[in-house]
């Protein structure tokens, strides 16, 4: 009798807290709506790859235009093309959408492709010719384009000149991304998954003064939402900045070698830890004691480290362009343009006027969030 009276004490208390007890039960089903999500919900992953078809054929087969179609016809099982083809001009162009990973890589079709093909098919076997793949080596998705795509080439290759290797591929990679050790790869990533975590300490900071009945206290006091989030984002942001310090630390202790300048990285690291600040501070709105910022937080958590690239890539569906860039639905979570910056500057080099559209994006949302967590908190907190 008496475990059955514990059992109805349990169920009449959770019934004040079904708001926690609901995000408990969507926890995995939401984990599950993520990888959805993740094979671009068809079970199928399309990596863009970038032509520059230069081959001028004349009056002989066009080579370039069908090794462009037999890159097309690489497909799933299920009919999905695993490639997503776009022939461009502009080298220049193209290496900037492989450097903010909107492409996985760029092939080059030089311009006597097709006559030199027919020569070699005709016996001069001196007449070979290069196919050119351009990539960041870093980039996971690179490796699976690129060996489609040099196979669909090779193979298409052989089969019109009816000789093997008539095509040498070049592979050329962006900055120094052929040159990264396996640590070196991951460290952009963890450098992010680090100040994701913070969300946890910006959140439970002001629920462990609503639960304590502080913030009726300070609501007495006449204090503000701007001000006391304010006041409080403050200390997170030292708390914040420390944090990326110490991680950048410890990864050059352990051998890390940045190719750009290390402070355009800090301060990356900084905006999107603040990003992250303000995040917390919404999730504190709806929080009344510090296990319901606990168990809030997760969710947001769980889109920050996977939808946004940092734990893995992701494919991008965009829905429009800004400013020269494409915009997708992760683009709203900080850590996207976060792990872009990062990966520009300690691969590639980059400096501070390559990742100025990536730092804007992240004082963009930072103020964004900060905004709509005063706002939430006046109306959910500081109302009497």
């Amino acid at each position: 009798m008496k475990l059955f009276n514990v059992f109805r004490k349990c169920a009449r208390e959770q019934r004040r807290d079904l708001w926690v007890v609901g995000l408990s039960l969507a926890f995995a089903p939401l984990f599950v709506m993520i990888y959805w999500m993740m094979t671009g919900a068809t079970g199928s992953t399309a990596y863009t790859v970038l032509v520059i078809n230069q081959d001028q054929p004349g009056a002989l087969q066009p080579a370039g235009e069908e090794v462009v179609q037999a890159l097309r016809v690489i497909a799933y099982q299920n009919g999905a093309p695993i490639l997503r083809v776009t022939e461009v001009t502009d080298r220049a162009a193209a290496e900037t959408h492989l450097r903010n990973r909107e492409a996985a890589a760029l092939v080059i079709i030089p311009v006597d492709f097709s006559q030199r093909l027919a020569a070699f098919r005709f016996g001069n076997y001196s007449a070979t010719t290069n196919l050119t793949f351009v990539g960041d080596l870093t980039n996971p998705y690179y490796t699976v384009a690129a060996v489609m795509a040099m196979t669909a080439a090779d193979n298409y290759a052989q089969e019109f000149t009816s000789a093997p290797r008539p095509v040498a591929l070049i592979e050329i990679p962006l900055g120094a991304s052929s040159a990264r050790t396996e640590f070196e790869n991951y460290v952009p990533g963890l450098l992010v998954l680090a100040t994701v975590l913070l969300i946890f300490q910006a959140a439970m900071t002001p629920a462990r003064e609503i639960e304590s009945g502080v913030m009726r206290r300070l609501r007495l006091t006449r204090l503000s939402a701007f001000e006391y989030l304010g006041g409080t984002t403050l200390w997170m942001a030292l708390i914040a900045i420390a944090s990326v310090l110490l991680t950048f630390a410890t990864a050059v202790a352990c051998g890390f070698r940045s190719q750009g300048n290390l402070w355009v990285a800090i301060l990356v690291g900084v905006l999107n830890s603040l990003s992250i600040i303000g995040l917390g501070l919404i999730v504190a709105c709806f929080s009344k004691t510090v296990s319901h910022a606990f168990v809030i937080a997760n969710f947001p958590l769980g889109f920050l480290m996977f939808l946004s690239g940092a734990a893995f890539p992701l494919p991008r569906t965009n829905l429009f362009t800004l400013l020269g860039h494409g915009f997708a639905l992760p683009d709203l979570l900080p850590p996207t343009h976060a792990v872009v910056a990062l990966n520009k500057v300690f691969t590639l080099g980059a400096g501070l006027g390559e990742v100025t559209f990536e730092l804007s994006a992240l004082t963009v949302l930072t103020i964004l969030y900060f905004g709509l967590g005063v706002w939430i908190f006046q109306r959910t907190q500081m109302q009497s």
